[in-house]
């Protein structure tokens, strides 16, 4: 009834796929990314019965797992597939059950040659044409051995580290080839400046933005950071401090570097300006914060990110940040960074500079990745025209997507930033629901924004 193919991870060639479609011969094929599978009695009879069931192209399954040194087993859940589950890295667990049919279609359209992207490509290509193409079974119905056992947050980079490049191209062009067949790519001629007055008078040409929670560990060196900025004449900045509500002390710092700030504007009223936004007790998150300052009339031209968890890494990104602006009418420009500890130090992978951006294809690149980059500057009055979803995870992201569908990114790869790695990241160790909730969300936000990019 059917027949098992192990694969050595997730990445595989083009070549790979088309033998195995060749190999099956029989009704079901299950394809396998990780050894020492183990499974619950009767397990993969069920998983035939809900593909027969459900005519999907290919179903997959909650499991357990187990990590190197441990002999307990974890319930390992993994989350439903929608249209903008477009990730490369999308979590199927390491078992998938094909209609042998469905697989060997796929494939016979792979007209690709992947080193890398064969299994992406198969799993693209079969989401084209299924009206059911992955049915995800709620089902604990195996064990797996994790091998990697890093931290949730020593992973996340994994995706922009230099050293896969080879990789990241391949499933670039695959994804690529893949919205041009559902007719979602957006080319340069659907790209055009922004169609709003962008001339009107603002108090300054740029504010940083830091919004926070409970950050009493990191909010000073955040402002210290942003204030340390310097701008040439005739450009201005001021310094936003958005505190949603924080209970560990945080607020006392703010008003202590409030205070300072008055006091040498008082000597100095060139110096930039720190303005202090308590929220109200209502819900807010980081996407309310950021709208709560970028609505207020003080806000200038250009609206920077500065995370209060991290620096910048020279007190010339504000003016780097305007530079950019002024060069053409960019909507959005986005930064780079390098990853440090708390102190600063340097960690792995080091830069990111997400060179996967270009002009010409990064619009339709940023639905596979989970990210664009950082620090983000936008530029106001669009802003305030699109807003930042009321979220604590993928505000940005949304907004990102949003921006580059219709208007120019422009990019800069010199580090501006430090994004600083430490223990209460809010992605520093997530669980397994935590991060299927995150990564959910943003499919998510990927599933509205493929549904506004798709041409009828």
């Amino acid at each position: 009834m059917f027949t098992t193919f192990h694969l050595n991870g997730r990445l595989c060639s083009s070549d790979l796929i088309r033998h195995i479609a060749a190999e099956a011969k029989t009704p079901y094929t299950f394809l396998i990314t990780k050894p020492d599978i183990e499974w619950v009695y009767r397990a993969q009879e069920r998983m035939v019965q809900v593909l027969q069931m459900t005519r999907a192209a290919m179903v997959y399954a909650d499991h357990f797992q187990r990590t190197d040194h441990s002999e307990q087993a974890l319930e390992a859940p993994v989350i439903d597939y929608q249209l903008g589950a477009l990730r490369d890295d999308f979590d199927f667990g390491a078992v998938m059950l094909w209609d042998t049919r469905a697989l060997r279609e796929a494939a016979a359209r792979m007209t690709a040659d992947y080193q890398y992207a064969g299994l992406y490509d198969l799993r693209l290509k079969a989401s084209e044409n299924a009206s059911t193409p992955f049915v995800h079974i709620p089902e604990y119905l195996y064990y797996e051995v994790e091998h990697d056992n890093r931290k949730s947050g020593e992973k996340l980079f994994d995706y922009v580290d230099p050293r896969n490049r080879a990789v990241q191209i391949e499933m670039e062009q695959a994804v690529t080839e893949h919205l041009r067949t559902i007719h979602a790519l957006i080319t340069p001629t659907d790209i055009h400046p922004v169609d709003i007055p962008t001339k009107d008078e603002y108090p300054v040409t740029a504010s940083v933005i830091i919004p926070c929670k409970n950050r009493a560990r990191t909010i000073r060196d955040a402002i210290t950071s942003a204030l340390s900025q310097q701008v040439a004449a005739p450009y201005s900045f001021n310094v936003f401090i958005v505190d949603d509500n924080s209970t560990d002390g945080t607020q006392d710092i703010i008003r202590e570097l409030v205070a300072a700030n008055q006091a040498a504007r008082q000597t100095n009223p060139a110096a930039p300006e720190l303005i202090y936004i308590a929220q109200d007790p209502t819900y807010h998150a980081i996407g309310g914060n950021w709208n709560k300052a970028i609505h207020d009339p003080r806000c200038g031209r250009y609206a920077i990110q500065l995370d209060s968890d991290d620096t910048y890494s020279s007190p010339h990104t504000v003016q780097t940040f305007i530079d950019k602006f002024q060069e053409g009418n960019y909507a959005l420009v986005i930064g780079t960074y390098q990853m440090t500890d708390i102190d600063g130090n340097i960690l792995p992978p080091g830069i990111i500079d997400h060179r996967e951006w270009t002009d010409h294809n990064g619009m339709n690149n940023a639905l596979r990745i989970n990210g664009l980059g950082a620090p983000r500057a936008f530029l106001t009055p669009l802003l305030r025209t699109i807003d930042f979803p009321t979220t604590k995870y993928g505000e940005d992201y949304a907004v990102a997507l949003r921006i580059c569908r219709e208007y120019p990114v422009g990019r800069i790869y010199d580090v501006v930033y430090n994004c600083r790695r430490w223990e209460c990241n809010s992605d520093a160790n997530c669980d397994i629901p935590t991060m299927n909730r995150n990564n959910w969300y943003k499919d998510r936000i990927r599933t509205w924004e493929l549904q506004a990019r798709i041409k009828s």
